[in-house]
């Protein structure tokens, strides 16, 4: 088979790091021109600088690698806000403190501040088109093979074909072994032969990539595939399987001279866990500090249109299992707080009129702001679910009980993610406890501000919300 290999090494981060410093640079400089007082040395010292900063904010805030290797996505674009935002007013703080700001033209910089960042998410977009556009011409292609009918090997093939601008077609797959454990393949994909085919294609370099996608079964098969393609030209890659993939997240320690690996362990560790509540309590505070005036309008809002409580209290997990009492302003008729506690659905009979709306804008989450001070949760983390809800879904989903690593949250990465509301099938539930789980991995500072930063927009046109 013929097929148009191309050597495109250039890493898409480069590429992007490349036009940003080109945009950062360029527009401010532009800007200058029109300044009744051009400062030619000074603008470039700042525009350099900020090009540097950018970059360096950029690795923390996750802006290349995402936008590398996923789709255009609208949290990647506030990301890039965030970034651009963060530098600028580094900077300017930094003029002041020299004495240096009668030096720039404000014009000038504010023009530079809102320009900056349309050029940047536009050129990210057009180069997303262009690496699309190169790959239908044969430009930008890595024809890979997938080695194992599987539901990682699958699920792998159909991220790579929502993914144009990735660079990578799929040839298609190799089955392993007739035991029954591969699944049926869908017909758009070619079957390229069996694993005797897969090893002769990487001996004489037939596709760019091949990658191994073996069940849990052909564990024993894997093994000896490995070893066996040592000494071809092709690079193998793996893709695990959930078993394997859950020792990939788990993290190296050594106990008497002994390696260890912490499968299910605390995912923070002691200087994590005191950054992560020094941000609850600087945080909490200033949000309580601003919001107290609405809370207590709420508050108001609520005595006069319904009987019953003004706050709502309900029993939830919080860290290790410990239960609490979750705070939340009072949006239905009930207060059900038992073994069996009935979800809100859409349009609801028991949500009262002020309660509509403070489900709708979260506003009635307001009060948890107080759990965030006791101690009892955290602003960023898993949202809490009822105990009643707990004890049914620790039956269905494996490892649920997981998400209790770590502090539950007013939002998380779940719910910015559009996995928010009710929860009326399994499977938006397992959606739910995957994102949560991913989040505890990955968590950082920066992912927890990006997180509040997205729900501060994302709350009031919230469609799952009600």
């Amino acid at each position: 088979m013929e097929h148009l290999k191309v050597n495109n090494k250039i890493s898409a981060e480069l590429i992007y790091r490349s036009t940003d410093t080109l945009i950062i640079l360029g527009i401010l400089l532009l800007a200058s021109l029109h300044s009744s007082t051009y400062n030619i040395q000074g603008y470039l010292i700042i525009g350099l600088a900020a090009s540097l900063l950018f970059g360096l904010i950029g690795r923390f805030t996750d802006i290349y690698t995402s936008w590398s290797g996923r789709p255009f996505f609208r949290d990647e674009v506030i990301r890039l806000i965030v970034t651009w935002l963060v530098t600028f007013l580094f900077l300017i703080f930094i003029i002041f403190v020299v004495k240096t700001s009668e030096d720039y033209s404000r014009f000038v910089l504010i023009s530079w501040l809102f320009v900056t960042p349309v050029l940047l998410i536009s050129s990210r977009y057009a180069l997303r088109i262009l690496q699309a556009s190169l790959k239908r011409i044969g430009l930008n292609n890595h024809s890979i093979a997938i080695a194992g009918i599987t539901k990682q090997g699958l699920h792998f093939a159909e991220m790579i074909e929502s993914q144009p601008h990735s660079g990578f077609q799929i040839a298609g797959f190799y089955h392993l072994e007739d035991d029954g454990s591969e699944l049926e393949l869908p017909r758009h994909y070619a079957r390229l032969g069996d694993a005797n085919a897969m090893k002769e294609a990487a001996r004489t370099g037939e596709w760019d990539q091949i990658y191994l996608a073996p069940s849990s079964e052909q564990s024993l098969l894997s093994k000896r595939l490995i070893n066996e393609l040592a000494d071809t030209i092709t690079p193998i890659r793996l893709i695990p399987d959930d078993f394997t993939n859950t020792l990939l997240h788990s993290r190296y320690m050594e106990i008497a001279e002994t390696p260890i690996l912490r499968i299910y362990d605390a995912p923070l560790s002691a200087q994590r866990a005191f950054v992560k509540r020094l941000e609850d309590l600087f945080l909490g505070m200033l949000i309580l500090l601003l919001v107290s005036p609405l809370m207590l309008g709420i508050a108001l809002a609520i005595k006069l249109s319904s009987r019953g409580p003004i706050l709502f209290k309900q029993s939830r997990h919080g860290l290790r299992g410990e239960t609490f009492q979750v705070l939340k302003f009072r949006t239905m008729t009930v207060c059900e707080n038992g073994k069996h506690i009935k979800q809100a659905t859409r349009n609801d009979c028991r949500i009262t009129r002020v309660g509509a709306f403070l489900r709708k804008t979260s506003l009635d989450e307001l009060p948890q702001f107080f759990n965030v001070l006791q101690g009892h949760m955290s602003i960023v983390g898993p949202r809490p679910h009822a105990v009643a809800h707990n004890e049914e879904y620790r039956q269905l989903i494996p490892g649920y009980m997981r998400r209790h690593l770590m502090k539950p949250g007013i939002t998380g990465w779940a719910q910015v993610n559009g996995w928010r509301g009710e929860t009326d099938t399994l499977f938006k539930m397992e959606k739910r406890v995957e994102l949560d789980m991913e989040y505890i991995r990955s968590w950082s500072l920066t992912l927890d501000l990006r997180i509040i930063f997205v729900t501060a927009f994302k709350t009031l046109h919230d469609k799952n919300a009600y």
